[in-house]
């Protein structure tokens, strides 16, 4: 199904949105992928495309308004909270953190990456909000390191989200993260997932809410995101398709999270930044194009304009990109090519370089459950793509590269 919501002069060529189609198409056909939805838009123009069905065998067919788990594409939603409190002058870039997150006082760092636990020196200088923001405050999930002490420990303390177990609350999670050392010395490195999350508990601890509270009545609500939370409650639970991750073998479907009685049927212990949201295409498109105009969604301002630039600038040096490049691009059979974009800026990628057919200045962040959202300035383009197949195969990588690749060609000034 495809919806044009304009009726003037497209900014894409018929042959593009074809080509769009029929690509996505494509991958619903070939049952690697049950099914999708696709919205993108340039100024009022706005195409939307529902492909396939909600389960693997068949069944409820895909809608618009179909919940979709965001995964990682959470982490540049949840990052518009920290800069309300920056607007707001209730944090400032460089305050230390201690004073709201006294388990980060007087940190030890490891000596060496693959080092026991207890090899370690003090931290040269305390954490401050920039570290936290920019993902460099000394812990992350390091896929260059699994297999480490550190690693080992960061898993088996229920710190990151995906496991068996689910992370417990925020206060019990801050406890155990104070129980480890840092990896690398604050701002040193940048380290991908623990910040997102960390940067949840700072702020339900700077406004005396919950994290999900202030996004909602922040972000949420005066964006219109009436689907976009930490659960889906049970009046729309049969909108949320289950998430499969296929057999890397055999590409057999296996139900990872189904919907009912899943991870997200009910209200989470911790509201995870970095992964934790459930929404839609239209939800996320009211973000992203808030942030294309700079703040402003009608006539009312969410973030400031220097905010929104501070979100989608590069804040990595060369060394810092080394280490997120080397992630991406030594990890295909984990990222199977994607977040080869250069930069990162507050919670998302930030194109440096022209890899493939977006251009310099691109931002946003794709999610491990299949999930895909940028905008892009130069372009005034907006897209995001959601299917239900997380990246334990190629699969859905390859659905999100041949948007992208076809959304861009489609383009027609």
């Amino acid at each position: 199904m495809s919806l044009n919501l304009t009726d003037q002069h497209s900014s894409f060529s018929e042959a593009g949105l074809r080509r769009i189609r029929d690509v996505l198409a494509r991958h619903v056909e070939s049952g690697k992928i049950p099914g999708l939805v696709a919205l993108f838009s340039r100024g009022d123009e706005t195409h939307v495309e529902v492909v396939g069905t909600m389960c693997h065998d068949g069944g409820a067919p895909m809608r618009r308004d179909t919940i979709f788990r965001m995964a990682s594409t959470s982490k540049p939603v949840t990052m518009a909270a920290a800069m309300v409190l920056l607007d707001e002058c209730r944090l400032r870039l460089d305050d230390l953190v201690e004073p709201w997150l006294p388990e980060l006082a007087d940190r030890q760092v490891l000596r060496r990456i693959d080092g026991p636990l207890d090899d370690i020196v003090p931290a040269r200088r305390p954490i401050t909000v920039r570290d936290v923001l920019t993902s460099t405050f000394g812990l992350g999930m390091d896929m260059t390191s699994l297999g480490t002490p550190i690693m080992n420990a960061v898993f088996e303390q229920g710190l990151t989200p995906n496991l068996p177990e689910p992370m417990p609350g925020p206060d019990e999670w801050m406890r155990r993260l104070g129980t480890l050392p840092l990896m690398h010395q604050p701002g040193e490195r940048w380290q991908y997932q623990i910040s997102s999350d960390l940067l949840g508990v700072l702020v339900a601890r700077v406004t005396g809410q919950s994290f999900e509270t202030f996004l909602r009545e922040r972000i949420f609500d005066p964006l219109g995101m009436r689907d976009t939370g930490f659960h889906v409650p049970t009046d729309k639970i049969d909108r949320l398709p289950p998430l499969y991750t296929p057999d890397p073998q055999t590409g057999e479907f296996f139900v990872w999270d189904k919907a009912a009685g899943g991870r997200h049927s009910a209200p989470p212990a911790f509201q995870d930044g970095g992964g934790g949201l459930v929404s839609t295409v239209d939800d996320y498109h009211a973000y992203f194009r808030m942030l294309l105009h700079h703040g402003m969604h009608g006539s009312e301002r969410i973030l400031s304009r220097p905010a929104v630039q501070l979100m989608t600038t590069n804040h990595l040096t060369p060394e810092q990109n080394a280490t997120r490049s080397a992630m991406a691009r030594d990890n295909v059979h984990i990222s199977f090519g994607q977040g080869q974009h250069g930069g990162w800026g507050l919670g998302m990628a930030v194109r440096t370089y022209r890899g493939d057919y977006a251009p310099v200045g691109q931002f946003g962040w794709d999610g491990g459950s299949g999930t895909s959202t940028y905008a892009d300035p130069h372009n005034q383009l907006t897209g995001i793509l959601l299917t239900q197949v997380g990246m334990s195969t190629p699969d859905s990588a390859r659905v999100i590269h041949d948007f992208w690749t076809t959304l861009y060609q489609a383009i027609d000034d």
